[in-house]
């Protein structure tokens, strides 16, 4: 159990972290995946332009109006910025707080090759102590689902992911960290909306019924889901409006008042779509929790093909960052437009 002064510490962390207007950068890529984003632009994934990369983003010009946290890698938390300083003292200087993935990835569950969990809590309290000297203050853990007709998720994956996630919250919590839980249902497949509810609601069941066995405080943690869609093959794509509305149903079914914030993750959506879409679910509000994100590639795509490694590009891609940023704030508000969109951000001076 969270001694009281630290869940007091933990709990104004994760509702700072979910500020009116303001939303997290999941900048914590691995090196597989920060490889294959960079070599989308013909730019080589050497430490160097890894730590350039991330440069570029953690010092865009009032980029923590919109931003509240980012998630770093245990690579990133370690780098330093031109001037010297780290990567968390450059992001604090923004008024963002730093935080770091903790999950060591997946591996195929035993008897059932064709669905995955997530491993990394060996060691997780010694790593934790450290990130923390390093400046973060909380954490991401992310469960991977797979949608396959009514063959996949099997209940034993489910249950097996939610307790991990239960127990990796409860270490961080211990250790003085917001713990993000990401249960991720994934886009791939064909699946309908439907079958994508219906999955998503018996995910976040099982979570939060293990969140609870092992005691965890939920106004000191954040969730991050997937927004309830149609798998990308489907024929059927849902509207802004459905998606908003699918989504609502099974939140307002399966998580708890308690819990102070919801930071969606993108999971392959295009930029605008991402936006647009968690823009519709404010607009239906107010909700019981914070609706927000947490993005990666919906936030980092257009900067990159803005950047393309080119020093005398990095002026325009923090432009691009800036404007990704700014509209989905709006979006946390429910005031995001097209016209906005179009218009553009310059950047602050």
């Amino acid at each position: 159990m969270i001694a009281h002064e630290r869940l007091s510490d933990v709990t104004a962390t994760a509702r700072a972290l979910v500020a009116p207007g303001k939303g997290i950068l999941a900048a914590d890529e691995s090196f597989p995946t920060i490889e294959k984003r960079l070599g989308a632009v013909d730019v080589l994934s050497t430490e160097e332009h890894r730590r350039t990369y991330r440069e570029l983003l953690f010092t865009t010009p009032g980029i923590g109006e919109f931003l509240s946290g980012v998630i770093l890698f245990d690579e990133t938390i370690r780098q330093r910025a031109t001037d010297g300083r780290l990567f968390p003292e450059v992001l604090a200087a923004q008024g963002i707080v730093p935080g770091i993935k903790v999950d060591a990835g997946t591996k195929p569950m035993p008897d059932s090759p064709d669905e995955k969990v997530t491993e990394g809590l060996d060691g997780l309290a010694g790593r934790l102590a450290e990130y923390r000297k390093l400046g973060a203050r909380f954490a991401k853990w992310r469960a991977v689902i797979t949608i396959d007709g009514d063959r996949l998720p099997t209940g034993a994956c489910l249950k097996e992911n939610a307790r991990r996630l239960a127990d990796y919250a409860a270490v961080c919590q211990t250790a003085g960290f917001v713990p993000i839980v990401e249960p991720e249902v994934l886009m791939e497949g064909n699946h309908s909306l439907a079958r994508c509810a219906e999955v998503t609601a018996e995910t976040l069941r099982q979570v939060f019924a293990a969140l609870a066995a092992r005691g965890v405080a939920l106004e000191g943690m954040l969730l991050k889901p997937n927004m309830v869609l149609a798998g990308r093959g489907a024929a059927a794509q849902p509207s802004p409006r459905e998606v908003a509305d699918a989504t609502l149903r099974v939140l307002a079914g399966a998580v708890p008042h308690e819990v102070p914030g919801i930071v969606f993750l993108s999971g392959g959506q295009g930029a605008v779509e991402a936006t647009v879409r968690l823009n519709e679910m404010n607009k239906l509000g107010p909700h019981p929790w914070i609706l927000s994100f947490s993005y990666g590639r919906a936030l980092e795509d257009s900067v990159l093909e803005a950047w393309r490694g080119k020093p005398e590009n990095v002026r325009a891609a923090q432009q691009v960052f800036y404007h990704r940023a700014r509209m989905n704030g709006l979006a946390c508000l429910g005031r995001y437009t097209p016209e906005l969109e179009a218009a553009g951000s310059e950047l602050p001076r």
